[in-house]
């Protein structure tokens, strides 16, 4: 991806709706997207390993699967290596250094497998997965099986992802309204909360602080909570007018976040201001589903979404964004543009132009209070 500032691309992948974006943990301008055809109602998916360069976006890698792709993480001890998961209630192996796959394949759900995640903390290679039949499982890719089965939630699974801090702890969002966390060393939840009174459709854990998780909801709003006290939400962040899909901590700023949502946007958030939203992009015409944000480039987030029915050219909001035209295609935005850098280089940027604007408000009142002294003092010769 380009630097902020830089040019962007643009790339059409016809046929195709996706779901998830993540940035490669290994190379800087590389992204996967999981998609599938018909809304995931019906068809195929299709994993697409994406890189910005000079010229623009290219398609490195495609690989088809005979249902549906909800998902998608990168392996943590293999730069070529990912994991999707998909409508058939299967997982999927695939390494982006061979021209077909899977490597392996996983299939124990009884439906729809809608999350997967692999472990972020050191000494484990675990993969989590979430489903529509109200279990998350979990997997050591060296097995050609399960290791786990968590039961508890009462409604369809949403998201899992990884405590980033806590080796072997994860945290679901489900239907059933709750938020829970699991530990793989020991049986049954280890917490529920009941976040929100509605379905919650994703989590993440703050990379700063183990114990603070962020929940989006159906609701339309964001809650953060903390383990420690579960009571009442930490934060509520209100703006979005669907629900919402994704969410995610910045990994260089302990109190900003960003989400997308089914209202077409991608918000920008830093929960510590008395007026958290900072930013709202809208690059989108149709749900925007997938989001992440880069482990490496400030400033830089991947957003896509299912494309529209109706073809028409989307118009860059922000310098330097990646768009791409809709038809029943999958559309990307990579921002790395003023607008998106002010925000996430640590929200200095945006800082800096608020005072800038009250310094030059304030010289100009006081130099428009001071004229009429000054002319009175020139017109009796005193200056």
């Amino acid at each position: 991806m380009s630097t902020a500032g830089g040019g962007g691309g643009a790339l059409r992948l016809p046929g195709l709706h996706g779901y998830a974006a993540e940035f490669s943990p290994y190379w800087p301008g590389r992204v996967a997207c999981a998609a599938a055809q018909y809304y995931g109602i019906a068809g195929c998916g299709t994993l697409a390993v994406l890189e910005q360069n000079e010229a623009g976006i290219v398609l490195l890698r495609s690989f088809d699967w005979n249902d549906g792709l909800f998902d998608v993480t990168w392996s943590e001890n293999n730069e070529h290596v990912l994991v999707t998961s998909s409508g058939d209630g299967s997982l999927q192996i695939w390494d982006t250094a061979k021209t077909k796959g899977p490597l392996q394949v996983y299939k124990e759900h009884t439906q729809e497998a809608y999350s997967v995640d692999w472990s972020q903390t050191r000494g484990e290679q675990l993969v989590v997965s979430g489903s529509w039949d109200q279990t998350a499982k979990l997997w050591d890719p060296a097995v050609g099986k399960s290791l786990c089965t968590f039961k508890g939630h009462e409604g369809v699974i949403y998201s899992t992802i990884w405590s980033p801090h806590i080796p072997g702890c994860f945290a679901s969002a489900s239907g059933d309204q709750t938020l829970r966390v699991w530990d793989v060393k020991a049986p049954g939840v280890k917490l529920v909360i009941p976040a929100h009174q509605a379905e919650i459709l994703s989590c993440d854990w703050c990379k700063y602080d183990e114990n603070l998780l962020v929940t989006g909801a159906v609701d339309c709003s964001l809650k953060g909570w903390d383990l420690r006290n579960i009571r009442q939400p930490v934060f509520i962040l209100l703006g979005h007018t669907y629900a919402i899909r994704r969410v995610k901590f910045s990994p260089f700023h302990p109190t900003l976040l960003a989400s997308c949502s089914y209202d077409f946007t991608v918000r920008f958030w830093d929960f510590s201001k008395p007026n958290p939203l900072l930013e709202t992009v809208e690059h989108h015409t149709e749900f925007t589903c997938g989001l992440d944000l880069s482990l490496h480039n400030r400033g830089q987030c991947a957003a896509v979404h299912s494309g529209s029915r109706r073809e028409q050219e989307l118009q860059s909001a922000a310098e330097g964004s990646l768009l791409c035209r809709g038809s029943n295609t999958v559309s990307f935005v990579i921002s790395t543009g003023k607008d998106i850098v002010k925000i996430m280089q640590d929200g200095f940027s945006q800082i800096y132009w608020h005072i800038f604007v009250g310094l030059i408000s304030f010289f100009s009142l006081a130099l428009l209070f001071l004229l009429p002294f000054v002319l009175v003092l020139v017109s009796h010769n005193i200056l």
